[in-house]
């Protein structure tokens, strides 16, 4: 009997993973590699292999915008996109961010500040995850959209030809900067409140 049952309780369990939002997760994080290589390899000339890590990053936001979409039409939210695709937007995000402070691009200083801000606030995540789930908030989503927007102007290769950009894509950076400060402050309030409410039997 164990081993005829076997498959039926194995089989549910692929078809979660492998469906279409997460086969869509794992693509961006695979594109990742992708993305540095051609930064690298480009060295902050703004030539040809520029434009292409500008398609790889767009590419990869754009399957992030649809794999949501798709999991919550067809009503395919599992625990590993829940884990994976936060995952996956952090290390696209945090790679835009490390490459362009390394290439001189982008002060170190933002950098730092919006790194220890996500990975801090995952990392939260994770430790009161015992005691409730803290949703994505408006202000959350905000600076997620203001970071991309940022990021991708940063990305466009356009310094010599229009050097406004630039200037356009570091007021836009600091915004996102000003976002992620103030919705990381809020979510480490949350937090406690969401422990103090579970210790307290709420």
């Amino acid at each position: 009997m164990t081993t005829a049952q076997q498959p039926e309780q194995t089989g549910p369990r692929a078809s979660q993973l492998w469906n279409l939002p997460n086969i869509l997760t794992m693509f961006r994080i695979v594109l990742v590699p992708v993305f540095v290589w051609l930064m690298l390899a480009d060295g902050s000339h703004q030539g040809p292999l520029r434009w292409l890590a500008v398609l790889a990053f767009a590419i990869a936001m754009y399957t992030d915008q649809l794999d949501g979409q798709i999991a919550r039409r067809r009503n395919l939210v599992t625990n590993f996109g829940k884990i994976a695709d936060p995952i996956a937007d952090k290390l696209l995000t945090g790679a835009g961010l490390l490459l362009l402070s390394a290439l001189g691009e982008l002060p170190w200083w933002i950098t730092i500040v919006i790194l220890v801000r996500e990975w801090g606030i995952t990392a939260l995540r994770f430790v009161v995850i015992r005691y409730g789930v803290m949703p994505a908030s408006p202000g959350g989503k905000l600076k997620t959209v203001l970071q991309t927007i940022a990021l991708g102007l940063y990305l466009l290769p356009l310094r010599d030809v229009a050097p406004a950009v630039p200037a356009v894509a570091f007021v836009v950076m600091l915004a996102a900067v000003a976002v992620t400060v103030v919705t990381g402050a809020d979510y480490v309030v949350k937090a406690v409140r969401l422990r103090a409410a579970a210790v307290r039997g709420e």
